[in-house]
């Protein structure tokens, strides 16, 4: 088990029992209809048509079907039969998504959308896909990879949504809504147990605060997940890859009539995982005593099993509105991290790679956004976005050669500190025509101001006390700041065919400013110290929604054409010591230019009112047009990463009804992608080969209140790598793989 882990498990069957035990006498509460409401988490089976999810894509509330967007959403009990544990488990089910846990994090996010993201969670670079809790911006990868719980729905948007979401997302968004302030009690709780000593908790319970017609309404929802390491570090004893997460969220809301409201809301997430085992794939040469392991998870790490990372963030929203025509909305938000990480880039005892590092950052935002609808032909929104945020750390290495002699630069101790900060400023709009009854013309422009400014000290020591500067000196010493200025303009035109079908097409820009690298050589390496340049697609898009045969399949289409530009890449980089040996340290660079196609399907069907078929299908094509190495352009020897060719989901659920008033439903799911290469150094023993992964369900509802869960997830235990390291000059290759076979049971009580 981890460093705490019976402590915990004691404690969280506590927590579930006194969660579970009031629930017996809390008023009952009977769910709609899944075709009165999709966003009801426990719908009837025997439905007879598809409900049309409502989403808020635009800012404002649509049906899915509705929405001229390549957008896919998820209501609460679709991610339940889904197994969506956390964001990560959504790329399957979201045609050219790509999302995982990023290096020996459990908590921090790699996130990719039509071959567009960024895969290093230094400080100072922005992502490529804008996550957002509750219409706030979330801007560091750390802490990012949001546990599913307690929530409405999920809602992916794919290409760039410049003109109408807060800040950098020029590969998409991912919106991540928590349950809204009921107006009479409601709430749930739910115990899991599963294989790896796994153990859930989750529970929430909200409602008005002082009777049924107080204007005061509240909510609490808590979370406590446990499961013990899918491997073992051999060296310590200790388990690795394992997961100890305890989150909360509150939210406390104020209503005057129908025209005002203010809410406020807060959550709080303390991961305190160990650290992620991973496979040394080929023998290192200066660790011959410690051969490559079988197991994929097992490591023999003399680091510290320490992983942490808290997350605190507040907010206040108000909604006012003014009359009939214009609704005003005010957001104010504050966010900050701390995470502590140790990554043995070797996994041995030996101190080869082994790197220390503490990130910080703080952010607050503020956006105010005007929503104008007189029932006419024209609607839209304007806003204003405000960012301020700083983010820093310092990072601490070990390089050394285990075996060659001791020298000035054998071993030597690195020492990375520095912080970015970031002041943006954003004006948006995005407005809609009705040219006629069926077609409309949707037009929008962003303007964005943002200033970086980095601080950077880089300095090697000859010894592991990091106090005593040795003859290597100074690395990098630089306190900067660049200004980044964009117009992102969109046009989109959709018309309606029939009442049921619709085909649009557009063009947008999506902008993601440049920066610093703060682990930059500039002795070794003096361009490494200047800013890289911001990126931009241009994207193009037709694409259709379709509601055939009675509303019971369900089919859309888009395909899309983008131009990236001035590519933003994390790569290492070699030098040459003082002593004629290699080394090498983190760059980052602008690629130059590339062009992404594709195509994607989503499908879902009811054949019967008992059946239900659904997924997607993808091709993705995506090539470097200019790539820049040494005055070379070697773009035709470059992959994209985390970009399949191809890739697909099929999911088919049977549903009946009990004769007892309750019903069952099981779910069998395939998800599939062809080869990835996960890093930009392009080793072949780190490239994913094309893989399957099969999901399945089995979900009883005994009654309105009760229900019971069977999950089991990668039934077939693929073993398949999210990503990786190639250090040539170190002779490490390692690879971190996604999570073997699991299997739940779960057991809730809504009331």
């Amino acid at each position: 088990m981890g460093r705490t882990a019976t402590s915990r498990k004691r404690l969280t069957v506590a927590i579930a029992c006194a969660l579970l035990a009031p629930a017996a006498w809390a008023q009952d509460t009977t769910p709609a209809l899944q075709a009165e409401r999709a966003e009801e988490s426990r719908p009837d089976p025997g439905i007879t048509s598809l409900g049309g999810v409502k989403v808020t894509a635009r800012k404002r509330e649509e049906t899915l079907q509705d929405v001229p967007v390549a957008v896919t959403a998820f209501t609460a009990d679709a991610l339940d039969k889904l197994a969506v544990d956390d964001l990560s488990d959504l790329d399957a089910q979201v045609p050219n998504l790509t999302v995982y846990a990023a290096r020996g994090s459990t908590s921090t996010v790699t996130a990719y959308i039509r071959g567009v993201g960024q895969s290093d969670p230094l400080w100072g670079v922005d992502p490529g896909v804008g996550i957002y809790l509750d219409d706030v911006y979330i801007a560091r990868p750390q802490g990012a990879l949001l546990d599913v719980f307690d929530v409405e729905r999920v809602e992916v948007l794919r290409g760039p949504q410049g003109t109408l979401y807060g800040k950098n997302t020029i590969g998409g968004a991912i919106k991540y809504i928590s349950r809204g302030l009921p107006t009479s009690l409601d709430g749930f709780a739910s115990v899991t147990v599963g294989n790896y000593n796994q153990l859930d908790v989750k529970a929430a319970v909200g409602g008005p605060i002082g009777g049924e017609n107080s204007g005061l309404r509240a909510r609490v929802a808590v979370a406590s997940l446990n499961r013990g390491g899918f491997g073992e570090n051999l060296f310590t004893g200790q388990d690795v890859s394992d997961k100890e997460i305890t989150a909360a969220r509150f939210n406390l809301g104020a209503y005057s009539g129908g025209d005002l409201d203010i809410q406020f809301a807060f959550d709080w997430v303390d991961d305190q995982s160990g650290v992620r085992g991973a496979q040394m794939l080929s023998p290192n040469p200066f660790a011959p005593a410690f051969p490559p392991l079988t197991d994929r998870y097992d490591i023999r790490s003399g680091m510290r099993n320490v992983n942490d990372t808290e997350i605190k963030g507040a907010s206040a929203t108000v909604n006012w509105r003014a009359n009939e025509d214009w609704t005003l909305k005010y957001v104010i938000a504050k966010r900050e991290s701390d995470s502590a990480t140790n990554i043995d880039f070797d996994t041995t005892p030996l101190e080869i790679v082994d790197v220390f590092a503490r990130y910080y950052d703080e952010q607050v935002s503020h956006e105010l956004q005007a929503n104008y609808d007189a029932g006419g032909r024209a609607r839209g929104v304007v806003g204003l976005y405000a960012f301020d945020g700083d983010a820093g750390g310092v990072v601490q290495n070990i390089f050394g050669r285990p075996g060659q002699p001791v020298s000035i630069v054998n071993p030597i101790f690195g020492d990375t500190r520095g912080e970015v900060g970031t002041e943006s400023i954003a004006v948006y709009a995005d407005w809609s025509f009705d040219i006629s009854n069926r077609m409309e013309l949707n037009l929008g422009a962003r303007y964005t101001d943002e200033d970086k400014s980095a601080f950077a000290l880089n300095r090697f020591y000859t010894d592991r006390t990091y106090t005593v500067v040795g003859p290597l000196g100074t690395a990098a010493n630089f306190d900067k700041t660049v200004n980044f200025q964009n117009v992102s303009p969109k046009v989109a035109l959709n018309y309606e065919i029939t009442p049921d079908i619709m085909v649009y097409g557009l063009a947008t820009r999506g902008f993601k400013s440049g920066g610093y690298n703060i682990r930059a050589n500039t002795t070794a390496v003096p361009r490494s110290g200047e800013p890289f340049d911001d990126e931009v697609v241009d994207s193009f898009e037709v694409g259709s929604k379709m509601a055939l045969l009675d509303s019971r399949l369900f089919l859309n289409l888009a395909a899309f054409h983008n131009k990236y530009e001035d590519i933003q890449l994390s790569v290492f980089t070699a030098f040459t010591l003082p002593n004629g040996q290699q080394s090498f340290f983190g760059d980052f660079t602008n690629a130059g230019a590339g062009t992404v196609n594709g195509v994607e399907v989503e499908y879902q069907y009811l054949p019967t009112p008992n059946w239900a078929i659904s997924g997607n299908l993808a091709w993705l094509d995506a090539k470097y047009d200019e790539f820049i190495t040494g005055g070379v352009n070697v773009a035709d020897s470059q992959f994209f990463t985390n970009a399949p060719e191809f890739s697909g989901a099929l999911n088919v659920e049977y549903r009946t009804e009990l004769a007892g008033g309750g019903n069952l439903s099981a779910r069998v799911g395939y998800a599939y992608q062809s080869e990835v290469w996960p890093t930009t150094d392009l080793s072949p023993l780190i490239r994913q080969d094309g893989y399957g992964v099969v999901n399945a369900t089995v979900s009883l509802r005994l009654n309105d209140a009760w229900s019971i869960q069977l999950q089991g997830t990668n039934l077939a235990d693929e073993e398949y790598r999210t990503t990786g390291y190639n250090i040539a000059s170190y002779g490490i290759v390692t690879g971190f793989y996604g999570a073997p076979r699991q299997v739940s049971l779960s057991a809730r009580y809504d009331f």
